[in-house]
């Protein structure tokens, strides 16, 4: 099932008016009708009101809102309100709330407070999921299904350590299986009986923290189960939906690379992939632009809405710097340029009280109109009608692919050495960066996914190797590809037991290296690595990581200049069928990153648009009429001068941009060109 049908980008997003009088409700219209917002996502937190005892429920409020948002014309993605349960039915039921690591059952209070396995709380939650699709399946404003929020809270209960050994049964079928797996003649840990195993928690395995556990592949087992038990709760609701509701599409507000959440296991059972872009500080186009393309490659490479967005400041943090003029226009279309098919805010109107009450919005507490932030959200929203639907449903024409690995992610961090200093997002931020700077598109995809149209696949910190990726990695360098695989990569199997092979495991033929030792040291240590010769070489430095490479096969790019491996081999090329295998065995930093990815890219005449023009971005999609779409962004607070490579017309001003003719670009400036045949 695809995002719903519309003829223009939907462009609004949350808002919440049970938290107002309804005299405040008919001004808001007026308002959005001056800002083009013709979209609203209803009922995210209103459980409460819509049940407020377990026996009564009431949908006077709820009635309200979807009709006055009927009578203005407005869309409608319509939530099931469970992202938060009701204070009554923590007080009936205690049980559905969570326990937390550190083994305390929680009271009633925040969100993300419920627990996965209760049987209330699934029965409940689906409940209230279907009454709400019965009574507004047969509206044509509702465009899409909204469930829960923001997925998260993970629980350690009596009632999940007993679901957590059911899904090992299955799983295993046997427990000589699973002491195998787990590897439990460690320790004296082997299980003579199911009833034996206990979640991993900070009263069992774990010590300062999740990451430090003495069983690397109980907590592993752990974290998918707790992703599949949130994943059921959410299949619950879908298919009290679907009871009433067959053909409106269904989905949930990820939260992009969400380490406890394996957003791959979900998105088969979405109908489309939606997220809440909320970057770590004000400076991350790379950061934003790799979620997007995480988010994008869920399903397929099909477009997703942005669910959330905040239109000036966030409040969940302890500094929170404003959007500077420009950039919530600017951030709104690089959305778009990397698949987004709507562009929505939280939140509508600022709330009055409680934790959220500074978080940024469209309508301040005053509800005035002549803010500068309401009026940037109303000039986008007119620049977005005049673009119309040219956008809707179009590809990324990538030939790069990226892994992104859940699974990597979470075991690589739990390993005990050999730095805990490694951080999985980071060095994949690290490489995504340097295709982003040399202006390449990108797919972010799982490594299940098919890899036969990639010229080039990039695989950071693979660090788990599962099923047969080994066979499909080097298939893509057979034909003629290269794959670039780094440090820490191919180091375990899918239960987190090491290899017993030489290091990098089953990737060792395609790289053509042996790695016997590894240097781990401190952050303020580094090593420079000299890569290439002459003038187009660099010598950049390694920190944290050093693979100790003994070349099987492969030719030395890079050696390293310091300790008593200086002169060694730190970067590799091996000659592999018609293809390359590469490997990066040390922690370079960005310019060494940029240096090596950019040989990759050279070697199948993969150029970027403009890797001269730092803080210009630029992504392509192609429309399913065939329409070529080029996307500039301009990410640096000065404009920009663009030497045109091809012609077309910006989509934006109506201006007609000529070949080899410079064109302009504001600060925080955003073109979309419609190429040229």
């Amino acid at each position: 099932m695809n995002l719903p049908v519309s003829s223009s980008t939907p462009f609004g997003g949350d808002y919440s008016p049970e938290q107002w009088p309804q005299d405040v409700w008919k001004e808001d219209y007026r308002l959005f009708d001056t800002a083009r917002i013709d979209t609203v996502t209803l009922g995210v937190f209103t459980w409460a009101q819509t049940q407020p005892a377990e026996e009564l429920y009431d949908f006077t409020v709820l009635d309200g809102i979807v009709a006055e948002a009927e009578a203005h014309g407005r869309r409608i993605c319509l939530a099931t309100g469970t992202g938060a349960h009701p204070a009554w039915m923590a007080r009936a039921h205690p049980e559905v709330t969570r326990t937390d690591f550190e083994g305390r059952r929680h009271r009633y209070g925040q969100r993300h407070n419920s627990c996965p396995s209760s049987p209330v709380f699934r029965r409940l939650s689906a409940e209230v999921a279907g009454r709400i699709a019965e009574r507004y399946a047969d509206r044509p404003a509702v465009i899409a299904w909204h469930v829960g929020n923001e997925y998260g809270g993970a629980c350690y209960c009596e009632r999940c350590t007993a679901g957590f050994r059911g899904w090992l049964r299955e799983r295993y079928g046997t427990l000589e299986a699973l002491n195998t797996a787990w590897n439990t003649a460690f320790w004296s840990h082997t299980f003579y009986d199911w009833d034996e195993i206990e979640a991993p928690s900070a009263l069992t395995e774990h010590w300062r923290g999740p990451d430090h556990t003495a069983f690397q592949g109980i907590t592993l087992d752990y974290l998918r189960f707790m992703s599949d038990a949130m994943l059921a709760n959410f299949r619950d609701e879908k298919a009290a939906i679907r009871r009433f509701s067959a053909g409106t599409p269904v989905t949930t507000n990820f939260m992009g690379m969400y380490r406890p959440l394996d957003y791959h296991r979900w998105a088969p059972h979405l109908d489309f992939a939606s997220w809440d872009n909320y970057p770590p500080e004000d400076g991350s186009p790379a950061w934003m632009g790799l979620s997007h393309d995480l988010m994008r490659g869920l399903k397929d490479g099909q477009p997703f809405w942005l669910m959330e967005q905040a239109p000036t400041t966030t409040a969940c943090r302890d500094v929170n710097p404003v959007k500077r003029p420009g950039v919530m226009r600017l951030w709104s279309w690089q959305a778009v340029a990397h698949g987004a098919d709507a562009v929505l805010y939280f939140q509508m109107r600022a709330s009055r009280g409680a934790s959220e009450k500074y978080f940024g919005a469209v309508i301040n507490h005053a509800g005035r109109d002549d803010t500068r932030v309401f009026r940037e959200v109303a000039s986008l929203g007119a620049e977005l009608e005049r673009f119309g639907g040219v956008a809707l449903g179009a590809r990324t024409p990538a030939r790069t692919a990226l892994l992104f690995d859940w699974d990597s992610w979470w075991a690589l961090e739990m390993s005990d050495g050999p730095s805990r200093l490694v951080r999985y997002q980071q060095v994949v931020l690290g490489y995504y960066r340097a295709l982003w700077e040399a202006g390449v598109d990108v797919d972010v995809v799982p490594v299940t996914a098919d890899l036969s149209g990639y010229d080039v696949v990039v695989a950071p910190v693979l660090h788990m190797l599962k099923g047969d990726l080994a066979a499909r990695l080097e298939a893509v360098a057979r034909r003629g590809g290269s794959v670039l695989a780094t440090y820490l990569s191919g180091r375990v199997d899918e239960s987190d037991n090491a290899f017993l092979a030489d290091v990098p495991g089953p990737l060792a033929p395609l790289m053509g290296v042996r790695v016997d030792e590894w240097d781990a040291r401190g952050p303020d240590f580094a090593n420079p690595v000299r890569l290439g010769e002459g003038p187009q070489g660099l010598v950049a430095e390694a920190r944290l990581l050093f693979e100790l490479v003994q070349p099987r096969g492969a030719e030395v790019i890079g050696t390293y200049q310091a300790d008593f491996y200086a002169g060694t081999p730190a970067v590799t090329r091996n000659s592999f069928g018609a293809g390359h295998g590469w490997y990066v065995a040390a922690g370079l930093d960005q310019a060494g990153v940029g240096w090596v990815v950019r040989q990759v890219l050279d070697t199948h005449g993969i150029a970027g648009r403009y890797p001269g023009l730092p803080g210009l971005e630029t992504a392509a999609r192609v429309a399913p009429d065939g329409t070529r779409l080029l996307f500039l962004l301009n990410h640096a607070a000065e404009p920009v001068e663009v030497p045109a490579e091809a012609g077309g017309l910006d989509l934006l001003t109506g201006e007609r941009i000529e070949p080899g003719r410079p064109f302009g670009l504001d600060a925080y400036g955003v073109r979309v060109l419609r190429e040229d045949d």
